[in-house]
C-alpha cells in the first residue's frame, strides 16, 4: 500500500475538477478470482483504483464527487478473517491512512451508493473494465429513480472515466518514473543472471531447461523487493522463440541455439518490460549474428525516432524500414516478387517475419492505458486497403510524443521453416526490447543495464 498521501490526493483532486458540475465517479478495485476450489489467485489491485487511492486490499470501492470529496468502501475489521488472510486496514483507520474524507464498510455499499448518487447530474465509471459494473450501477440508479415522487433527481448521463484517467496516467510524474526505473534495474539484473546461468550450466555439461532460466528471473525479482512478474515470463529456447507469446516451459536449452527471454517485474504497482535474445552457450553463430545485428539496427533506428513532437507511429515506421531492407538483403524477402523497398513496405512483405508493432505504452500495466491517436486530431481520418487482408482500414493521426510518456521499443524478427527462406535462418526468433521515457532532448533508455551489443553479450556470458 502506498503511503504517499499527497500524490493520491492530488490525483483525486484533478479527477474531481474534470467531472463537471454535479458529477460523481465510482471506481472499484479488481475482483478476487479462484484458481481452483477454494484456493484464490494472488490478488492484484485494479490499476485505476490504486492510482487514485494507493490501497491494495480487495473488496474496495472509491467514490469521488465534483466538489472534491472522497469516500472509500473497504473490508471491515474482522479478527477471525484477519487470522487467516492478514490484517485489514478497516474503515475506521482508512481516512487517516489514505487521506480520504470518509470510509465505510464494504457491506454498506449497496445501502449508501444510491444516496450518494441522488441529485447528481452525471455518474462516471470506467467503461468495459469490470464485468457486471454497468449492471451494478443500473441497480443503484433504479433505487434513485424510485424516489422521484419525493423530488429526488437521478443522473441523466453516464460517462467513461477511462477518458479522464487514461490521459492522466499517460504522463508519468517523478514518483512514477522513479518506480519504473527501479523496476527496470531489477529486471535488467534478472536477465543478466539468466544469461550467465545458461552459459555456465552448458559449459559444465549440465542439462538446462527453460524453467531453470525462469527460476533465475523470479529469484532476482523477489530478492530485490519486486512483488511479482509484471506479466507471464517468456523463456523460449530455439524454435520456441518464433512463438510470440510462448511461456516458459520445460523445453531443453541447447548449445548452438538462441534463447529469447521477455520478462519484467512489477514493483509497487509499476511494470518493467525487457526482452533479450542471446546464444544459450554464449557464442552467436554466423546466421544468428546476422539476424541479431539487423534487429538491433532496427531498434536503434526506432530509438533515434523518439523525441518530443515526433509521432508514436514514427518508431514503427523506422524499424520496419530497416528490417525490410535487411530482409531483402538476406533473401528473406524476394526482391523479384516485391520490387523496391518502398513497394515491399507498402505490400507489408515484412509481415511474415515481423508481425507485431514496435512499441506500446508502459506504466502501471505492462500494456498501459493511453490513446495512440492524437486527441487534437481524432476527427482527421483517412482510409486505406490492407494489402494482406484486403479489408478497408480507417486511420487517424498517431499520438504526438511529449516528455513524461513511457513506452517500449521492441522490434523482432522470426524465421520459421519455409521454402521461401534460406534454411540456415530457420527457427531463429529474435526480439530486443527496452523501456524508454521521452525527455526534452529525446529519450532515456531505462533498461540498458543488460547489454544489447552481441560482443558485449558474449563477453558477459563468458564471465
Amino acid at each position: 500500500m502506498s503511503t504517499n498521501l499527497s500524490i493520491h490526493a492530488t490525483r483525486r483532486a484533478r479527477v474531481a475538477r474534470q467531472l463537471g458540475d454535479g458529477g460523481i465517479a465510482v471506481i472499484p478495485t479488481a475482483p478476487e478470482h479462484l484458481r481452483n476450489r477454494d484456493n484464490p489467485f494472488a490478488f492484484r489491485h485494479d490499476s485505476y483504483f490504486y492510482y487514485l487511492s494507493g490501497f491494495t486490499e480487495p473488496n474496495a470501492w472509491l467514490v469521488l464527487d465534483a466538489e472534491g470529496r472522497s469516500t472509500l468502501f473497504c473490508q471491515p475489521k474482522n479478527l477471525e478473517r484477519e487470522i487467516w488472510d492478514g490484517i485489514r486496514l478497516g474503515p475506521e483507520t482508512a481516512p487517516g491512512a489514505l487521506g480520504v474524507d470518509e470510509a465505510f464498510s464494504f457491506d454498506e455499499l449497496d445501502q449508501r451508493l444510491p444516496k450518494l448518487l441522488e441529485n447528481r447530474a452525471s455518474v462516471w465509471f470506467p467503461f468495459a473494465t469490470h464485468d457486471g459494473l454497468p449492471t451494478r450501477i443500473d441497480g443503484w440508479l433504479r433505487q434513485v429513480r424510485a424516489r422521484a415522487r419525493q423530488g429526488v433527481l437521478a443522473p441523466e448521463t453516464q460517462r467513461d472515466l477511462c477518458a479522464v484517467l487514461d490521459e492522466m496516467r499517460l504522463f508519468k510524474d517523478a514518483h512514477e518514473l522513479a518506480l519504473i526505473r527501479r523496476a527496470a534495474q531489477i529486471s535488467a539484473a534478472a536477465h543478466v543472471r539468466a544469461m550467465q546461468r545458461s552459459a555456465r550450466m552448458l559449459r559444465a555439461g549440465q542439462e538446462v531447461r527453460e524453467y531453470h532460466l525462469e527460476a533465475e528471473l523470479l529469484h532476482e525479482f523477489r530478492q530485490h523487493g519486486a512483488q511479482a512478474p509484471a506479466y507471464g515470463s517468456i523463456v523460449a529456447a530455439g524454435a520456441n522463440a518464433c512463438v510470440l507469446h510462448y511461456r516458459a516451459d520445460a523445453a531443453s536449452v541447447r548449445a548452438g541455439e538462441l534463447v529469447l527471454i521477455d520478462a519484467g517485474c512489477e514493483l509497487d504497482g509499476y511494470a518493467s518490460d525487457i526482452t533479450r535474445t542471446f546464444p544459450a552457450d554464449g557464442k552467436f553463430t554466423g546466421p544468428q549474428r546476422e539476424l541479431y545485428q539487423l534487429t538491433l539496427a532496427a531498434q536503434q533506428a526506432a530509438i533515434a525516432a523518439v523525441r518530443p513532437g515526433a509521432r508514436f507511429n514514427d518508431l514503427h515506421a523506422a524499424a520496419v524500414k530497416v528490417l525490410t531492407q535487411g530482409m531483402i538483403d538476406l533473401k528473406l524477402i524476394d526482391r523479384n516478387q516485391h520490387g523496391t523497398l518502398d513497394d515491399a513496405i507498402a505490400n507489408r512483405a515484412y509481415f511474415a517475419h515481423y508481425m507485431h508493432r514496435t512499441s506500446h505504452w508502459l506504466g502501471m500495466d505492462v500494456h498501459d492505458c493511453g490513446s495512440y491517436v492524437e486527441p487534437t486530431e481524432a476527427e482527421q481520418t483517412s482510409e486505406r486497403r490492407d494489402p494482406l487482408s484486403g479489408e478497408s482500414v480507417i486511420e487517424r493521426p498517431s499520438r504526438i510524443l511529449h516528455p513524461g510518456m513511457v513506452l517500449t521499443i521492441e522490434p523482432g524478427l522470426y524465421v520459421r521453416p519455409s521454402e521461401k527462406t534460406p534454411s540456415h535462418f530457420w527457427n531463429i526468433g529474435i526480439r530486443i526490447e527496452d523501456d524508454a521515457v521521452v525527455t526534452d532532448e529525446g529519450c532515456e533508455l531505462m533498461t540498458r543495464a543488460v547489454p544489447v551489443e552481441p560482443d558485449t553479450i558474449e563477453a558477459l556470458m563468458a564471465d
